[in-house]
């Protein structure tokens, strides 16, 4: 399961990468846009390791979930979809607009990475719901029991 390891750093590096933006629309420097734009560029390539390697473990788990948690699964790869989508665009903007000097298409992507940043935050919730609440890859959380409408039905007929 490597979904755990590079979802943290995907969270991470767009926030990073705002702050950086952030920092260079404040003191505006060639270093720091060239700074600011290798960190969307990372976060982008986080990202999609993030989207991969959640959509393997998510298949693993998927029939383990209750419905509710499938439902909620399919929501978190559908939105991790556009996030990643989402930060690629913003990664090749802020790319185009600091080796053409476009100060107004950095802003753009500036922007466009807030708006991903809450998305990536949201995201991580949703994670946390499916890892903590419905047991998602948890080993020994759930042997399919959630998957029954009341699990306590199944014990009673084991005793």
């Amino acid at each position: 399961m490597l979904h755990p390891a590079v979802a943290h750093f995907a969270v991470v590096l767009p926030i990073i990468s705002l702050i950086l933006g952030i920092a260079y629309l404040v003191k505006p420097s060639e270093l720091m846009s060239k700074i600011s734009t290798r960190f969307m560029v990372f976060a982008a390539l986080f990202l999609i390791a993030a989207f991969f390697t959640g959509k393997t473990d998510g298949g693993d788990a998927y029939i383990l979930l209750s419905e509710a948690g499938q439902e909620l699964l399919k929501e978190h790869k559908e939105f991790g979809l556009y996030l990643t989508i989402a930060m690629g665009i913003a990664a090749l903007a802020k790319f185009f607009g600091c080796f053409t000097k476009k100060i107004k298409v950095e802003i753009f992507a500036i922007l466009l990475v807030a708006i991903i940043a809450g998305g990536v935050l949201f995201q991580g919730k949703m994670g946390g719901e499916l890892t903590y609440t419905h047991g998602a890859n948890v080993e020994k959380y759930s042997d399919g029991m959630d998957c029954l409408a009341d699990p306590s039905e199944f014990l009673e007929e084991k005793e």
